[in-house]
């Protein structure tokens, strides 16, 4: 039995899976209270999955990008959990999750996320003959930094995650006839099944984290507010 953890963003999301299908799951809204509500949440899931800690094997997180202290949450208690379990454990990306939901569409797929600032978080996949990868690694910019960068992979894409209309629309109208056969998904809840279904194809190949050493995909560095009084004395 595994253990899945996904609090990237304001949709927090666990799991149980046994050797990646999912068992018993809980998604929930939870704006920046990650750190009150999952360990009630875990405890919750098990107990109503009738699940022990003695019966996990692995854990399974969700690594980000995403909101810096709910990933902070997610991973540490993942981290945690391994260490003194004695379990492996496994990161999955949150735009790969949420593109790995539409594995099936014959092209590019380009999941996205609102990030602040006026910029985007996003990466591209597809399923070719060799299976399942990674075209353009998770990055932020803005739309047009999206477009110049990825412009020709994203011809016929399948744009999801987290698509507002008004996004949707900017798409359409900057790709133009490049748009023709592109999908747009509605706003895409990532559920910890998507990530238990990756998590285990790298478990039984033999591809695990290091529990002391993974970090959350922090594609933008954490605001530390500076002391009144300006800098350091």
């Amino acid at each position: 039995m595994e253990l899945i953890i996904d609090t990237a963003s304001e949709m927090a999301s666990v799991g149980l899976s046994q050797e990646g299908a999912l068992v018993a799951e809980l998604t929930w809204r939870c704006p920046r209270n990650h750190s009150a509500e999952l360990l009630p949440a875990l405890q919750y899931l098990m107990e109503r999955a009738g699940v022990d800690k003695s019966d996990l094997r692995a854990i399974f997180v969700c690594i980000g990008p995403g909101g810096y202290t709910g990933l902070r949450v997610g991973v540490s208690t993942a981290k945690g959990l391994a260490f003194a379990l004695g379990l492996p454990l496994v990161g999955v990306g949150r735009l790969e999750a949420d593109a790995y939901q539409h594995a099936d569409y014959p092209g590019s797929i380009c999941p996205i996320h609102r990030a602040g600032r006026g910029e985007l978080a996003w990466a591209v996949y597809a399923r070719a003959a060799a299976g399942w990868r990674e075209v353009v690694p998770p990055r932020l910019s803005s739309l047009d930094g999206l477009l110049a960068a990825g412009r020709r992979r994203l011809k016929r894409a399948l744009f999801c995650g987290e698509i507002s209309d008004e996004l949707a629309e900017s798409l359409r109208e900057a790709l133009g006839r490049q748009a023709a056969g592109a999908g747009m998904t509605a706003m895409s809840v990532r559920r910890a099944g998507f990530i238990a279904e990756l998590a285990w194809r790298r478990l039984a190949a033999g591809q695990t984290d290091d529990a002391a050493s993974l970090k959350p995909i922090y594609l933008r560095e954490a605001v530390v507010a500076r002391p009144r009084g300006g800098g350091r004395k």
